[in-house]
């Protein structure tokens, strides 16, 4: 580890003593000006602290780093496949139609007009056994 990044390190580094001290808003502020904080309890890490931007931006990348996992498994696997073709017809739609349900669910999503995926599936499973 090179000297800046242990200096990053060392500054990135906040006692829980600062918070019962009453600096949480000055260590919001550090966290908004210089990126997240680890906070030390009893000489140990107990959580990070980061901005929500920053926290937002991880879990894309977790859950796009999921996707592609499951996408190589699914390459990978011996299954059958169908290509998106083959799907289209098996539904009976055309190109142009699911393109326009894309796009409607598209500016749903810019709307703030979505559900959580397990609200969504439980839907789904009352549909089923109705």
């Amino acid at each position: 580890m090179n000297e800046m990044s242990v200096l990053n390190v060392m500054k990135s580094i906040v006692p829980i003593t600062r918070f019962n001290k009453g600096e949480a808003s000055r260590i919001f502020e550090e966290v908004q000006a210089s990126g997240p904080k680890i906070v030390m309890k009893n000489n140990r890490p107990a959580c990070v602290l980061m901005s929500p931007e920053k926290y937002e931006s991880l879990m894309e990348m977790l859950s796009d780093y999921i996707l592609q996992e499951e996408a190589e498994r699914r390459l990978s696997s011996s299954e059958e496949t169908l290509s998106q073709d083959e799907v289209i017809r098996s539904l009976g739609i055309s190109q142009a139609e699911l393109d326009e349900e894309l796009e409607k669910g598209y500016q749903d999503v810019l709307a703030g007009r979505t559900k959580p995926a397990d609200k969504v599936f439980e839907e789904i499973r009352k549909d089923c056994t109705k």
